[in-house]
């Protein structure tokens, strides 16, 4: 049975993107530093979006940990706001919308389904795992299915915005299985769900 991961950047307050929802790099909320980024390359290749794998020379690197993502419609519309119709054409991708009727890239499939379902399907099928990237409603919708949580936590308080989870209350128990600093200040914290 394949894991599911959310892997995914946060501020030390939790917080995932800013307010507006706007994507965390542009707005500096979470800007890789340089010191950081070789080592982001070299341990997870698969989560740098197609388009800069080969200016950054990993063009041909060979999927670590995931074979495919899964996001929500607003994660998914940062990308197509930017003109990318599909940010990791290199993995399965699947996107949860309930609004979209029709896939901008031929790469991207759509599901209108119940996201718990359509998880339960993907963790069936042989693979790698499966990488949650966002957004706060679809990670708080898919908690029952997540295995494993790797936060690339930043040393960035914000205040206010997107929380890791915007759903209901309910208090689940995790283990940390590792803690790894990386230059710059970003910490990859690795938890197991109970």
């Amino acid at each position: 049975m394949r894991k599911l991961t959310y892997c995914v950047a946060s501020t030390i307050d939790g917080f995932i993107a800013a307010p507006d929802r706007s994507d965390p790099a542009s707005t500096g909320l979470m800007e890789p530093k340089p010191e950081y980024l070789p080592r982001l390359l070299e341990e997870l290749p698969e989560i740098i979006p197609t388009h800069l794998r080969e200016p950054l020379g990993i063009a041909d690197a060979e999927a670590k940990h995931f074979d495919t993502v899964v996001e929500g419609r607003s994660s998914y519309e940062i990308g197509l706001q930017a003109g990318i119709t599909n940010a990791y054409a290199h993995l399965k991708h699947y996107v949860f919308s309930r609004t979209m009727t029709e896939s901008p890239d031929p790469g991207v499939q759509l599901v209108a389904s119940d996201p718990v379902e359509k998880v339960r399907e993907l963790k069936a099928e042989p693979g790698k795992k499966i990488w949650l990237v966002g957004g706060a409603k679809l990670a708080a919708a898919l908690r029952p299915e997540i295995d494993e949580l790797l936060i690339k936590l930043n040393p960035v308080v914000a205040g206010a915005g997107i929380p890791l989870f915007d759903g209901d209350f309910h208090p689940e128990q995790f283990d940390l299985t590792s803690a790894q600093p990386h230059p710059g200040g970003v910490v990859h914290l690795t938890y197991q769900k109970r």
